[in-house]
C-alpha cells in the first residue's frame, strides 16, 4: 500500500562515530520519512554499514543524536528500538524449521501460540514459502533463506526494518529477482525500509531516495533519478554508473550560456550564475556523449576512435582525446558504426551535461593546450 511521505520517523542529528583514532562517520544529518526506501550508497569503508548498526542501537555515536518517531533512543537497546535488521549472512537457526526460524522472535515476546501461528502463516504467504514451513535451512535455496530472514525481522511489525547487503551472497540472476520482490514487499506492507548496498545498480532500481556516502560524508541525498541525472560532486557522478569527467575552465561567459576551455578543446555550455576563470567539472554520460565526422556548431572538440566493444543491445566506443583522456560512448547495437582510427567531434546535447564547481586549484594549462590544438590539423594532434 502506498503512503503520503510526510512524516519523518528516523532523524540523524550531526552524528559522528569514531574507533580510537579513525573517524568513520563524519556529522551526518539525515531524514528519512515514514513508508519510505531509503538506501544508503557508498564504497566499502565510507560509513553506511555504520551508520545501519548506530540506528539499530549495536553501535552508539560518538557525538550527535538519533531520533526514532522524534524520541532521542540513545540510552535504548538494540531490543528496546522499534526496529529490526536483516543481514547478508541469514542468522538462522541452524536447527529450527522455517516455522520456528520466523516465530522465534514472537516466542521470546510470550505472544499467545494462536497469534503466532496466524502471524507466522501470514508472514510465509506474503514471502511466499508457502509448502516450507517444516523445512530446514540447510535443505533450502539462499534465495529461500534470505525470505527466511526477512519474514523472521517482519513478524515482530517493526516501524523500520533495516537491511545490510542483504542479497550480497546471492547469485546475479537471484539478486535481481530478489530486488524487484524486496520493493513490492515494502509497498504492500508501507513499512520504512533502510537499505544499505555498494551496488549502484541495486541502489537505482529499488529506492525512493539514495544517501551517497563517501569517507564518512554524506554527498547527496536524492531520488534516483536525481542522483544519476544531476549529480552534485564528483565522487558521485563517477560513482553512480558510468560518467565522462572532464576538467575545465570557464573562460567566456554571456546572458545564456558559458563557455568552457578544456585540455582538448572547447564547448559552449547552456548554464548561468558561473564567474569567469572559475576551474568546473563537466560530467557527461555515455549514452548522452555524441560524435560526429563534420563540425558541430558550439563545440571545437575532437578525439580519435579506439575500440568499439559489444554489449548486448549497445555498443560502447571509446575516443581517445589528445590529452590522452578516454571518453566512452554508447550507441544502440544496430547503429552504424564510426570505424575505428577515425578523427571524430565530440559533442553532446546542451541539456544533457552536469556542471559542477571545484576547489582544486591546479588549472592542467587549458587554455594554452587548447589554443594550441585550434590551429592544429588532426595528423598533427594524433
Amino acid at each position: 500500500m502506498e503512503q503520503t511521505r510526510d512524516k519523518v520517523i528516523i532523524s540523524l542529528k550531526d552524528v559522528d562515530k569514531s574507533f580510537e583514532d579513525e573517524r568513520v562517520v563524519k556529522r551526518l544529518s539525515l531524514e528519512v520519512e515514514e513508508g519510505e526506501f531509503l538506501t544508503m550508497l557508498g564504497p566499502s569503508g565510507c560509513g553506511k554499514t555504520t551508520t545501519l548498526r548506530m540506528i539499530a542501537g549495536f553501535e552508539y555515536p560518538t557525538s550527535g543524536q538519533i531520533f526514532l518517531e522524534g524520541v532521542d533512543v540513545e540510552s535504548r537497546k538494540p531490543n528496546e528500538r522499534d526496529v529490526n535488521t536483516v543481514f547478508q549472512n541469514y542468522a538462522l537457526f541452524p536447527h529450527m524449521n522455517v516455522f520456528d526460524n520466523i516465530a522465534f522472535g514472537l516466542v521470546e515476546k510470550k505472544v499467545k501460540k494462536d497469534e503466532i501461528r496466524r502471524r507466522v502463516e501470514e508472514m510465509i504467504k506474503l514471502v511466499r514459502l508457502d509448502g516450507l514451513e517444516k523445512r530446514m535451512p540447510s535443505q533450502m535455496s539462499g534465495g529461500q533463506k534470505q525470505r527466511v530472514a526477512i519474514a523472521r525481522a517482519l513478524v515482530n511489525r517493526p516501524r523500520v526494518l533495516l537491511l545490510d547487503e542483504p542479497l550480497g551472497a546471492l547469485d546475479l540472476k537471484l539478486r535481481k529477482q530478489m530486488q524487484v520482490e524486496l520493493k513490492h514487499l515494502q509497498r504492500q506492507l508501507g513499512i520504512t525500509f533502510i537499505y544499505v548496498t555498494h551496488d549502484q545498480e541495486e541502489a537505482l532500481t529499488m529506492s525512493d531516495r539514495i544517501a551517497v556516502m563517501n569517507q564518512g560524508n554524506l554527498e547527496q541525498v536524492g531520488t534516483p533519478e536525481e542522483v544519476y541525472n544531476h549529480p552534485e560532486t564528483k565522487f558521485v557522478a563517477d560513482f553512480i554508473g558510468e560518467s565522462n569527467i572532464i576538467e575545465g575552465y570557464i573562460e567566456e561567459m554571456d546572458e545564456d550560456a558559458i563557455w568552457v576551455t578544456m585540455e582538448s578543446g572547447k564547448a559552449r555550455i547552456g548554464e548561468t550564475g558561473y564567474r569567469l576563470e572559475e576551474m568546473v567539472y563537466l560530467c557527461v554520460r555515455p549514452e548522452n556523449l555524441k560524435l560526429a565526422t563534420e563540425p558541430v556548431e558550439g563545440f571545437r572538440f575532437r578525439g580519435q576512435v579506439r575500440e568499439h566493444i559489444f554489449v548486448g543491445s549497445i555498443n560502447k566506443t571509446l575516443v581517445e582525446l589528445p590529452n590522452g583522456q578516454m571518453l566512452k560512448a554508447e550507441t544502440p547495437a544496430e547503429d552504424e558504426l564510426i570505424p575505428v582510427g577515425t578523427v571524430v567531434n565530440v559533442y553532446w546535447n546542451p541539456g544533457k551535461v552536469v556542471v559542477m564547481r571545484t576547489t582544486e586549484e591546479q588549472i592542467y594549462n587549458v587554455i594554452e593546450q587548447s589554443v594550441e590544438i585550434e590551429g592544429m590539423t588532426n595528423d598533427q594532434i594524433f
